[in-house]
């Protein structure tokens, strides 16, 4: 029997700027992706209930006014909040990728430690001062996030300003204690200055998902900067992350 796609939705706003390949990503792998303004989602808040993964790419939604995703991150929680959590407790997975993952975080569905529903972290200026465009190595924690597969470290692209994790000691304790951060910089590659190098996590229930790394920007080996000067790869590393969701709702 054929296996059944499990319908995207990519959710945009005025500034998102990696929609495209986000939902090429999920194509890749078996899903049925569907980019959606959020201006037609708050006309029917209901529509998210026929969907079961929700991808909020990269950007710089509304300019990055005030602070990195806040803006995205009000609407949802204003106008969408009641949706999104149902979503989240019958099953939904859900990525915040870059600009995702700072709305996710602002928004209060990450890292959501003991179950809370308000802020308990950010994504702040990175420590340097500057924009940073490079590549760096991560280091994965597959014990709880349903998005990633195993323990490889993997390499991957990274573009941001405001990519620095941050929260308050006892904060990173429980995500410590209850395996919640998903992705660390490894091997000295942390861009940003974020606490305990902490480069993605989950919620407690493992499908909701955020990171800074750009998974998107790397599917095909030649996305690579040294594609050709290493041994050639069947595919790039940002493949497993989409592949890894979608195999484990289609099980």
């Amino acid at each position: 029997m054929k296996a059944v796609k499990p319908k995207v939705m990519v959710l945009r706003a005025a500034g998102t700027n990696c929609e495209a390949e986000t939902a090429h990503a999920f194509s890749l792998v078996g899903a049925a992706p569907t980019v959606m303004h959020i201006n037609r989602l708050r006309e029917k808040p209901a529509a998210l209930r026929d969907y079961q993964v929700l991808a909020i790419p990269g950007g710089f939604s509304y300019g990055d006014d005030i602070a990195s995703g806040r803006i995205l991150a009000n609407e949802l929680m204003s106008a969408l909040r009641d949706e999104l959590l149902s979503f989240i407790d019958r099953g939904g997975f859900a990525i915040g990728i870059c600009n995702g993952f700072q709305v996710l975080v602002k928004a209060g569905l990450l890292p959501r430690v003991d179950g809370a529903s308000s802020q308990q972290a950010t994504l702040t200026d990175n420590e340097s001062g500057r924009y940073t465009d490079t590549w760096v190595r991560v280091k994965p924690d597959a014990a709880k996030c349903q998005w990633v597969p195993d323990a490889d470290e993997v390499e991957l692209p990274i573009a941001h300003a405001e990519g620095r994790f941050a929260a308050d000691a006892a904060t990173l304790d429980r995500l410590e204690r209850d395996g919640q951060i998903a992705l660390r910089y490894s091997g000295g590659t942390n861009p940003n200055g974020s606490a305990r190098d902490i480069a993605g996590v989950c919620d407690p229930t493992g499908r909701v998902f955020g990171l800074m790394p750009h998974p998107e920007r790397f599917l095909r080996w030649e996305n690579h900067p040294r594609w050709t000067r290493e041994e050639r790869r069947a595919e790039g590393d940002g493949v497993r992350f989409f592949r890894c969701a979608v195999r484990r709702l289609q099980a």
